[in-house]
């Protein structure tokens, strides 16, 4: 169902369900899935691709190109995955040639004016609070929260199930499971609170206290720590998680706060 007053591209792919308010625009080579709800003056341009069961609310603008002076017009998409909310003036930008697509996992909560650039990857279940900047290539592991006004330099990654505090600028790698605050964004502990209303049982938790104690706490480098992580703790899905991103991070990752 939509209104008179919305403008909706005649090649646009529209589930027979999804509801349209007025002043929205849609172009062409969009696809919007069941169930979804595109508030008043939404916009969404070309190569979106929304799941089911959607939420976008008035004023967010969808796939428009990157801001990347590299773009050159070529193809490429926005991916929003089901069952996720996208809320008031939040920006999503499509992809470049560098990966083709920037793409917002299942049940995630884009909260107001936040902004994904091109290329990103958010995972399943995020939260991305009011006026969040990310820059290109960002990569967001499920399970994250990055608190509100944070600004993510361009190729950092944030590990799943990480907290970052409110306010903060991320420089470098933020791993899995912990939480982030402070200035120079630092590691001040495990995402205990998140973990366990995810599931996690106190001895997992206790588990990936030990791994970070060894990274964090014992004045090793990454080499040292990840042998020592290795040798010392027994092999676990999330031991082999941190070691992983450890290992492959671009950026480098934060330190610990009293590290140098």
């Amino acid at each position: 169902m939509h209104q008179p007053l919305a403008y909706i591209d005649s090649n646009a792919e529209i589930a027979r369900n999804v509801v349209i308010e007025p002043f929205v625009t849609i172009e062409k080579d969009v696809v919007i899935g069941k169930g979804t709800w595109i508030g008043s003056n939404v916009t969404i341009m070309e190569g979106a691709r929304i799941g089911e069961n959607c939420r976008i609310f008035p004023g967010a603008v969808i796939s428009a190109i990157p801001q990347d002076l590299k773009f050159q017009g070529e193809k490429s998409l926005t991916i929003i995955g089901d069952n996720c909310t996208i809320r008031e003036c939040s920006t999503i930008n499509r992809g470049t040639l560098a990966s083709g697509k920037t793409t917002i996992g299942n049940n995630c909560l884009i909260m107001a004016y936040a902004h994904i650039a091109h290329d990103c990857k958010v995972g399943n279940n995020c939260i991305i609070v009011n006026s969040v900047a990310m820059g290109g290539h960002v990569k967001v592991g499920d399970h994250a929260i990055i608190g509100g006004l944070s600004a993510l330099h361009q190729f950092v990654s944030v590990g799943k199930h990480a907290m970052v505090s409110g306010g903060s600028l991320v420089r470098k790698d933020v791993p899995p499971y912990v939480k982030a605050a402070r200035e120079p964004l630092s590691f001040v502990g495990i995402n205990s609170i998140g973990l366990r209303r995810r599931g996690f049982t106190d001895e997992k938790i206790k588990h990936i206290q030990d791994i970070f104690r060894i990274l964090y706490q014992n004045n090793y480098n990454n080499t040292q720590a990840i042998l020592n992580i290795e040798t010392e703790i027994i092999a676990s899905e999330e031991r082999d998680e941190i070691i992983s991103f450890i290992q492959n991070s671009g950026r480098g990752i934060m330190k610990g706060y009293n590290q140098k």
